[in-house]
């Protein structure tokens, strides 16, 4: 006999951060079988029988591999029983590109997002990069495409450990998530310019007339990749005489030596969300995800 009671699917590699989200809504939990053959190809097993209602946790960093299995899953679902899918995904992946900078360039956030929708009824993430859509929506047509926001968590980190720190923005893509860490504690906040020559290589200029001597200083952004932008950030914000200098993002890629490059250039304390499991998380989004998702079962 069918239980028809909402279940979460989840990845061995991410039992931890699923389980939480799944006792904050009090939902059923149950594990995908993963292998891999010597060929590279996946085998996945989900429940034999699922109900109506499913819900898959997969946050999308190193993506390109798990975008396959979302497929394999969703699939595999909807012939196991299930007809409403929705895919919680803390860190959504190739938002970045959304237009073609250069003819025949692929616009990944619109093939993505088409693929996504094709596949789930609802997506619920955090702090998507959208710089030219004014929606999750307009990237992911479903019929609940929810980003929620993550940057007041990581002000209320700061807060906590620096008192009435000024916020930084490294660039121009970062003043969305400062402009709302700032409003929620009523902080000063300054937004930089940054040059972007390549993936590694980038000058940052500070913002004219701001004095940073003796000033706590908060770097806030969504991600954090190869940390040069946060570090180039870090050094320009010590030389202009900041006191301490730390870093609160979103998502904690931290590629490579990304957190020996961003130590290196002065940076104090590391913060972070666990949307990405790190070293560095501070703040668990289980809350935030289960308000979010409450709301799409209970319809």
């Amino acid at each position: 006999m069918r239980n028809e009671e909402p279940l979460l699917l989840h990845f061995d590699d991410e039992a931890d951060e699923a389980l939480r989200l799944a006792r904050a809504v009090g939902l059923r939990a149950a594990p995908i079988e993963r292998h891999r053959f010597p060929d590279d190809e996946l085998r996945l097993r989900l429940p034999a029988v699922l109900p109506e209602r499913v819900v898959l946790y997969r946050s999308l960093h190193r993506p390109n591999e798990k975008l396959l299995e979302l497929l394999l899953v969703a699939r595999s679902a909807g012939h196991s029983g299930a007809r409403h899918l929705t895919l919680v995904a803390p860190y959504l992946a190739y938002m970045r590109q959304d237009k073609a900078f250069r003819p025949g360039e692929a616009v990944s956030q619109r093939i993505v997002g088409e693929f996504l929708a094709g596949l789930f009824d609802g997506v619920i993430t955090v702090d998507p990069h959208l710089h030219r859509i004014g929606s999750l929506a307009e990237a992911i047509p479903v019929p609940h495409a929810i980003a929620l926001p993550g940057a007041g968590l990581l002000a209320d980190v700061a807060v906590a450990h620096r008192g009435r720190p000024l916020l930084v923005g490294p660039d121009a893509e970062s003043r969305q998530w400062v402009d709302a860490a700032a409003q929620r504690h009523e902080l000063d906040s300054v937004v930089c310019t940054k040059i972007r020559h390549d993936d590694r290589r980038v000058d940052i200029a500070l913002p004219e007339g701001v004095d940073l001597a003796g000033r706590a200083v908060v770097i806030l952004d969504d991600v954090a990749s190869s940390g040069h932008t946060l570090a180039r950030t870090a050094e320009r914000l010590r030389a202009a005489g900041a006191a301490s200098v730390d870093v609160a993002v979103t998502h904690a890629l931290f590629a490579g030596d990304a957190i020996e490059v961003i130590r290196a250039a002065g940076v104090d304390e590391v913060w972070s969300t666990d949307c990405i499991a790190h070293p560095s998380n501070a703040v668990h989004v289980a809350p935030l995800l289960a308000e979010a998702l409450r709301a799409i079962l209970a319809e």
